[in-house]
């Protein structure tokens, strides 16, 4: 299958031990956010980056580090006062940028707008945070700090609070036909089963970001640790059988259509075997699920979104 995994930082426990094992695994990217591991998960990432160029990594801008709140506030780059914890004004994503930039050692492939849903309360007031957000990776992208940016949403798109033909629109607005708008992150899994029901029937979000030409991270596979203690040996069974539980999870999100890599945060060398191995496999020739059956309830319910 053309999907790859993907070392995800959140919640991560020790970054540079985990993604320098799964990078030597053979993974190729991994996704951090300057709000992870309190903070440290982008200078955790430096040394295992210089060592291996090759590898690919996103980050991203929006949410405001506790221990960032004194110097943004100090450079004058909130427009409000420095308790806030969200912010995608220009001038703080110009800036948060450039300090993700010293942290990792290098100009990040990608960055994710992270969690736009999170401070606007009503869609003209997110579609003007967006528009001002745009611009400035639109100018560091023209300027060759990044190679482009996204969108990394935990419900926004799940909720209707913004549509990918909308983030594409405010891209073009932005940056022409020409534009760096390149992907698209959000939790795919039995979780949100909808999203690949959607998606098997030629509709939905994954269809529409496969018809924008846009890249699909799919984030929280296994449900926040939630799926493992709920997949039932039926379960598994109707996935792909001769699977481990957590494999037949991520199948679930390694086979979706649109998907193009899938974040993992594998804390061991077992997990890590046992998340190449469903890489391996072929996907469900009927899909993730097939028609009919009925997952447990505690499956369909959401956990928290990362921040």
């Amino acid at each position: 299958m053309n999907v790859f995994l993907a070392a995800g930082t959140y919640r991560c426990r020790d970054v540079a031990r985990s993604v320098g094992a799964a990078v030597d695994a053979g993974v190729t990217w991994v996704d951090t956010a300057p709000n992870y591991g309190a903070g440290a998960a982008e200078g955790a990432l430096r040394p295992v980056l210089e060592a291996h160029p090759q590898v690919g990594v996103s980050t991203k801008v929006g949410f405001v580090p506790r221990s960032d709140r004194r110097p943004a506030t100090d450079a004058g780059v909130l427009p409000y006062d420095g308790h806030a914890d969200h912010c995608i004004a220009g001038p703080y994503v110009t800036w948060q940028l450039a300090r993700s930039r010293t942290r990792l050692g290098r100009d990040p492939d990608l960055v994710f707008v992270h969690n736009p849903e999170h401070g606007a309360t009503d869609r003209a007031g997110l579609s003007r945070a967006l528009t001002g957000g745009f611009e400035a990776l639109e100018a560091a992208a023209d300027a060759g700090h990044i190679g482009g940016y996204g969108v990394a949403t935990w419900s926004g798109l799940a909720s209707g609070r913004f549509t990918v033909t909308e983030l594409t629109a405010v891209a073009e607005a932005v940056g022409g036909q020409h534009h760096h708008f390149r992907a698209v992150q959000f939790p795919v899994s039995l979780v949100r089963l909808a999203v690949v029901a959607d998606a098997l029937g030629g509709r939905g979000t994954l269809a529409d970001a496969r018809d924008a030409g846009l890249d699909v991270f799919a984030s929280a596979p296994l449900g926040g640790g939630e799926l493992l203690g709920t997949m039932t040996d039926e379960l598994v069974r109707v996935i792909a059988p001769r699977t481990t539980p957590a494999q037949a999870a991520l199948l679930v999100a390694l086979s979706a259509p649109g998907v193009s890599r899938v974040l993992l945060s594998a804390s061991t060398p077992a997990h890590r075997a046992d998340a190449l191995g469903a890489v391996a496999r072929e996907p469900p020739v009927a899909g993730p699920v097939e028609k009919g059956h009925r997952c447990p309830r505690s499956l369909t319910t959401p956990g928290p979104p990362p921040g």
